[in-house]
């Protein structure tokens, strides 16, 4: 069966969310709030920053300090990292049996390509579609709606591996059997939020079994 592999970035393709959470408590730190990793789980991991900005500094230009903020993180990023565990091999196996990849992401595009490139992943990546760059972001359908109309994939053939609530419900709602990666949650939020099964890595056993489902 012709499948398609759908990955977010951050939290599941790289394991980034501690250098996010670095980088968002010193700009807010900046501008007088202290916020920790709960408040960063709950109302920033997985949110674009029009969303974020729009809403925790209300009159300001949210795209402004978005772009501050993604500035940031880019100098902080290592020039090498190792992808998630499995990744790799999964890509091997999507070539080999000739299905489409893509990556959903609602990072900005120049974090998306700093970030294929430190994770070697930049030419192994078929298809980039970023949550800006559509008419809305996740936690709406649409990215995921987009990427399955590039990569000419039905929605119940479409595999998305996702691993914060907002990235869940967009990839579920667009019709994809979604995989959530326990990066930064652990099963049952996944699974509240929309996950059909979750695993720690892309070495999961798991895995092999949707694949061949």
């Amino acid at each position: 069966m012709t499948r398609a592999l759908l990955f977010d970035m951050d939290g599941t393709l790289i394991h980034s969310d501690p250098l996010h959470i670095e980088v968002f408590r010193a700009f807010y730190a900046e501008r007088g709030r202290a916020i920790d990793t709960e408040y960063f789980l709950k109302h920033i991991h997985g949110g674009s920053n029009a969303e974020i900005f729009g809403r925790d500094f209300p009159g300001e230009d949210a795209k402004a300090l978005g772009d501050e903020k993604e500035a940031l993180f880019r100098a902080r990023l290592p020039e090498r990292m190792d992808p998630t565990p499995g990744t790799h091999a999964l890509l091997d196996r999507a070539k080999a049996e000739g299905w489409p990849v893509a990556v959903v992401t609602n990072a900005p595009r120049l974090n998306a390509e700093a970030m294929l490139r430190t994770l070697g992943l930049a030419d192994r990546i078929e298809t980039l579609v970023i949550g800006d760059e559509c008419a809305r972001s996740k936690p709406d359908p649409t990215p995921y709606r987009v990427a399955m109309e590039r990569v000419g994939i039905a929605p119940h053939h479409a595999i998305a591996f996702e691993d914060s609530p907002s990235g869940l419900r967009s990839a579920r709602s667009a019709g994809a059997k979604v995989v959530g990666v326990r990066s930064s949650l652990p099963h049952d939020r996944l699974v509240e939020a929309g996950a059909h099964l979750s695993v720690a890595d892309f070495t999961d056993p798991q895995i092999e079994a949707l694949l061949r489902d």
